[in-house]
């Protein structure tokens, strides 16, 4: 099954935006992004494995498996330019999916980094996989991302913990490989103020993981600055960061007279 929620299905979209969503979460929390894109933008919010679409699926808490899993389900949707565009694990998701798009021939023309240090910073692990469960939901709700009513649900919290635990595992045995080559498009960083894990200093050395223009945004808040209707400000921001690089125009040139124009 595919992980992707379609808010609005294009026959003929001039680029894709393709939406991982932070650890513990779902693509739930981005889908009002694509009321903010250019009308030519068709937006996929990816559930990874155990939420969403695919909440009968186990978690995996391998970083390798989730982006290759992630790679093959772009696959089909590589007939036309993509952007990505991750927060906090989505981040980490989206850059390796990058590299791996990179490496296949088929580079993404923008990528979009949000509450997550550059993989170039190493840190102490945070182990918070191995936290009691009221340790773990404590964690969550001081970050903003556990809502109130979620706490009225033990099924729920289940689910939510089960996934949490996965996810904080896959990103804390996470290390960029060292050899790594810069990726050749645009990125641009979004960052909380507030934010206790990836505040706008720690958000610079993205800049290093490309060859090509970094930008970097802020914004009032913290680790989940853009909840609520803060959301509309952050989808205007990816929309024109988006714009601003041109470059899915310019592959559709280039790929005019060539077939229908496709990465593969």
């Amino acid at each position: 099954m595919s992980g992707f929620v379609r808010p609005r299905q294009l026959s003929n979209p001039d680029f894709r935006l393709i939406v991982f969503h932070h650890a513990a979460g779902s693509s739930s929390s981005y889908f009002g992004l694509g009321r903010h894109m250019p009308l030519g933008c068709e937006v996929l919010l990816v559930d990874l494995p155990g939420r969403g679409k695919r909440h009968r699926d186990t978690p995996s808490d391998d970083m390798q498996q989730i982006v290759a899993s992630a790679v093959k389900d772009l696959e089909p949707f590589l007939d036309k330019p993509v952007a990505l565009f991750g927060h906090s694990l989505g981040a980490v998701v989206a850059f390796e999916t990058a590299h791996a798009l990179q490496a296949n021939g088929a580079t993404p023309f923008w990528l979009g980094v949000s509450g997550r240090q550059g993989p170039g910073l190493v840190t102490p692990r945070r182990k918070l996989q191995d936290l009691s469960d009221q340790a773990l939901l404590e964690e969550l709700s001081s970050l903003g991302g556990m809502p109130s009513r979620f706490m009225e649900a033990p099924d729920f919290l289940e689910i939510i913990l089960r996934n949490a635990r996965a996810d904080f595992s896959a990103i804390d045995n996470y290390c960029a490989k060292p050899e790594r080559p810069r990726l050749d498009l645009a990125v641009t960083g979004y960052a909380g103020l507030d934010d206790p894990w990836a505040p706008p200093s720690v958000m610079g050395c993205w800049a290093d993981e490309t060859s090509r223009q970094f930008t970097l945004r802020h914004y009032d808040g913290g680790h989940f600055y853009f909840f609520g209707s803060a959301l509309a400000q952050l989808a205007g921001d990816i929309a024109q960061d988006v714009e601003a690089t041109g470059s899915y125009t310019q592959w559709a040139v280039k790929c005019s007279g060539v077939g229908h124009g496709s990465y593969r």
